[in-house]
């Protein structure tokens, strides 16, 4: 199957003051139309550089080198008039934390409606309307009146679904999940993950769903690659990462995922995890093979 999105050894530098620190190594993946694939690892593995890659919304200081192709186009070498055509449209991203990405100062429903604005001919009422159409199907209750609320008087959860609705209001082909459901408590992020995997389905979208979760991840994916300093270090179909993971890294991202165990000798289920020993190395002093990778094909 011919992948919507297709990354061929990316590589991200950023330029500090002390010399070149090497972000993301060597990382490819291929995303087919309707597929999802979980990028996991921990903070500062280059989930969210590369995501930001493939939109160019790196800051100056980032060089980024090898291929990163959507829908058959090379997107390093479009112009930026093309690139912001992709964005939003072709392309949509949830970002982590929807009360730093909301204007603050915003009616929800102009946000959603700017949106709408910046990639169809319509008058400011017809984009209001849809706008409110979107607030709708990401099941924000009275949708035409919360659409005049501003960021701070809506919960979290709701204030999350409003990202979702900015992000699918022009029907992206592509939708990148930056951790959508960090900062909400499990029931919400319960509901929030129902959500996108019933727009998913509904809209036939390829979704790169970035998290530092693997449970989390193993509910939305169809395929996980897991990240370590900058590398994809294993990728594969969900069932077969669970069932037989090859790489430690992985197996120890497997035996931090919290389970319930019962036991009888107290009323209450205890939570019993095995955190992942040790902290993630520094970038700057990564050599290269300073670990083995297993990276079966896609």
């Amino acid at each position: 199957m011919s992948s919507l999105l297709q990354l061929e050894n990316l590589n991200i530098t950023f330029a500090t003051q002390t010399g070149q620190v090497a972000a993301v190594r060597d990382v490819s993946f291929g995303i087919p139309e309707s597929g999802t694939l979980g990028l996991v690892g921990e903070s500062g593995s280059g989930k969210s550089a590369t995501a930001l890659a493939i939109l160019r919304l790196l800051p100056p200081q980032a060089r980024i080198s090898g291929e990163i192709t959507f829908a058959g186009r090379s997107l390093p070498t479009l112009s930026e008039e093309d690139m912001r055509r992709i964005r939003g449209a072709g392309i949509s991203m949830i970002f982590q934390e929807p009360m730093t990405a909301l204007n603050p100062v915003m009616r929800i429903g102009d946000q959603v409606a700017e949106a709408v604005l910046a990639h169809n001919h319509l008058d400011r009422r017809a984009a209001w309307q849809r706008a409110v159409e979107a607030l709708n199907e990401v099941a924000i209750p009275e949708a035409e009146r919360r659409a005049r609320d501003y960021p701070h008087q809506l919960s979290g959860g709701q204030r999350q679904r409003v990202m979702i609705a900015v992000a699918l209001v022009n029907q992206p082909q592509l939708l990148i999940a930056d951790e959508p459901t960090t900062a909400l408590d499990v029931t919400i992020q319960a509901q929030i993950l129902e959500l996108l995997s019933r727009l998913r389905e509904k809209r036939k979208l390829a979704v790169l769903f970035i998290s530092h979760d693997l449970g989390v991840v193993s509910r939305v994916a169809d395929h996980v690659a897991v990240m370590y300093a900058g590398e994809i270090v294993e990728m594969g179909p969900v069932e077969r990462i669970f069932a037989a993971a090859a790489h430690p890294y992985t197996r120890g991202l497997i035996s931090a995922i919290p389970t319930l165990k019962t036991d009888r000798s107290r009323p209450l289920a205890t939570v019993e995890k095995q955190p992942a020993p040790g902290t993630p190395v520094a970038l700057r002093e990564v050599s290269p093979g300073h670990w083995a990778r297993t990276i079966p094909s896609f």
